[in-house]
């Protein structure tokens, strides 16, 4: 058997197993609730969760958490019923996606059946012990209602996120999984759903007219419609980044694995210096556009091995242009300010107005110079860049970002550049100018 297989048998046995526990549980001690109010629930439950959209690396969400806290309220405030066997039963049904079936994946809807009973059964728990005992409900007990939801669908969705998280980091490594972004926004839109879904089960509970059913569709829809934009933007924004790197790669063959490099590099340089998912993805980004701006370098210019004085200045002057066109993209704005690291005249170099993410992209693109064989020189070794680095007075390397990109090589064993002597001094320096 295959390590990964081997892993990913055993994630999904640990999560199948505590899931399926969970649902006999429900079957046999819990309260069934009434079944036709819990199946057009599930129905609506089961068709979200198979439309849900990727909105980070692996990572797929939707509104079912608004259809679960919406049957989860109701079936607490009901005398006869639990909001924990409504939940594991829904959830037992929607471990599905529609990439399982198109990519014929078997690990990912056992762990995912696993996951979403789990935190179900939790969500559950915490609605049947605050609503209970409410009663009939009045408008003095709609705050619990909506503290009950907001608290159930947090958890709902912190739980299964930190779940997610394990399977994935525990399957298939660090190194394959990108930092999650925008969590505070998705984290913060998941609890808002679990909020309107308790109203809305209370309200359902008080009232049960088909208006009120009619009303919950549309919110349902809403919410999905907010998630799949989001989604979908991210995927043209990296669409948008592919195809900017693939035009440079066409033009500049040393560009081709140069850029991915770097971005590599500075997120190793992030995840050392303690950066967020979303101060990562923004690095990263940073790294795809900063050598952009050899789009409008004459290709003479970039085949010579070294430059005159006017030269270098016409080749900052044109990649200068293409960084102010980028400015004008709005989701590239941040990134173009910070990415602008290459063709700097050092002579009016300024310290003091350098950002730390600036350092980052800089020694990540002179690291990969220094250690990358080019037309004009060999590669340096590994040790030899980190000396050529730690050894340049402009100010521009900051020593503690040298120092997490060390640590960080060091803790995944990779080694880069040549391991022969040290090469001439003055062609790396040059090396690491134009890198």
């Amino acid at each position: 058997m295959k390590p990964l297989t081997r892993r990913q048998l055993r994630i999904a046995l640990i999560y199948a197993s505590l899931g399926l526990a969970l649902v006999v549980t429900a079957i046999v001690w819990g309260d069934p609730p009434v079944w036709e109010i819990w199946v057009p629930f599930a129905v609506t439950f089961v068709a979200l969760e198979f439309s849900a959209v990727e909105v980070n690396d692996r990572l797929f969400q939707s509104s079912g958490v608004m259809v679960a806290t919406t049957a989860g309220t109701y079936f607490a405030l009901h005398p006869d019923a639990s909001a924990f066997t409504a939940m594991v039963l829904m959830a037992a049904l929607g471990p599905f996606v529609i990439e399982d079936f198109r990519q014929r994946r078997w690990f990912q809807p056992t762990a995912n059946f696993g996951q979403m009973v789990i935190t179900a059964g939790i969500s559950g728990l915490i609605l049947d012990a605050l609503l209970s005992d409410a009663g009939a409900i009045a408008s003095s007990r709609l705050p619990l209602v909506a503290l009950a939801g907001s608290l159930g669908s947090g958890l709902y969705s912190l739980i299964n996120t930190m779940m997610v998280r394990i399977a994935v980091r525990s399957v298939y490594g660090k190194r394959n999984v990108m930092p999650w972004s925008g969590m505070p926004l998705l984290m913060g839109s998941q609890v808002t759903m679990g909020l309107l879904g308790g109203l809305l089960g209370a309200a359902l509970y008080v009232v049960e007219q088909a208006a009120v059913a009619a009303l919950l569709l549309v919110v349902y829809l809403i919410a999905h419609l907010s998630l799949s934009s989001y989604s979908q933007l991210r995927k043209a924004h990296q669409a948008a980044l592919r195809g900017f790197v693939k035009a440079l790669e066409a033009r500049d063959l040393y560009t081709r694995g140069h850029t991915e490099r770097v971005a590599y590099f500075a997120q190793l340089i992030g995840e050392e210096l303690r950066f967020t998912g979303t101060q990562l993805e923004r690095l990263r980004w940073a790294c795809l556009i900063h050598d952009l701006g050899k789009l409008a370098i004459p290709g003479e210019l970039l085949s010579k091995p070294q430059l005159a004085a006017e030269e270098f200045d016409q080749m900052r002057q044109a990649a200068r242009k293409v960084e102010s066109i980028l400015a004008e993209v709005d989701f590239l704005r941040p990134m173009v300010s910070i990415a602008g690291v290459h063709y700097l005249d050092l002579d009016s170099f300024d310290p003091s107005n350098w950002s730390l993410e600036a350092s980052i992209i800089a020694t990540a693109d002179a690291f990969d110079a220094l250690t990358s064989t080019r037309r004009y020189r060999m590669a340096m070794s590994q040790q030899e860049a980190f000396e050529e680095l730690r050894a340049d007075t402009t100010g521009r390397f900051y020593p503690d970002v040298i120092d997490a990109l060390e640590k960080a090589l060091e803790r995944t064993g990779e080694v880069y550049g040549a391991t022969s002597p040290a090469r001439n001094e003055a062609e790396a320096r040059q090396g690491a100018r134009l890198g």
